[in-house]
């Protein structure tokens, strides 16, 4: 394997990886305060590694440009919507989860 196939492996198992620990957050945290965190880290991460694989793939030229263009995108607002999303909730008044039961 040449280096730059060795570098295109690492990334795609790497954004596969943070891919399905988002994946994981999201079905297994309690409210959408910590869902949010996770799959806005996570998912973000997961993205950026596997569109970095894309633009090792191509090499130099146009091409590259505009994946790493997108990459630069999805790194903004990805963590920007997960905001969104959660200051929506907060007004809403969606109480955080806080691992105590309720009493009837």
């Amino acid at each position: 394997m040449t280096p730059r196939e060795i570098a295109v492996v690492v990334f795609v198992v790497g954004g596969a990886f943070f891919a399905v620990v988002a994946a994981v957050g999201l079905l297994r945290l309690p409210d959408v305060y910590a869902r949010a965190h996770s799959t806005s880290k996570s998912e973000t991460l997961g993205a950026v590694l596997s569109l970095g694989a894309v633009a090792v793939t191509y090499g130099v030229g146009f091409d590259t440009l505009k994946v790493v263009l997108l990459l630069l995108f999805m790194f903004i607002t990805n963590p920007t919507a997960a905001h969104a999303i959660t200051r929506a909730a907060n007004e809403l008044g969606i109480e955080p989860w806080t691992g105590e039961e309720e009493e009837p």
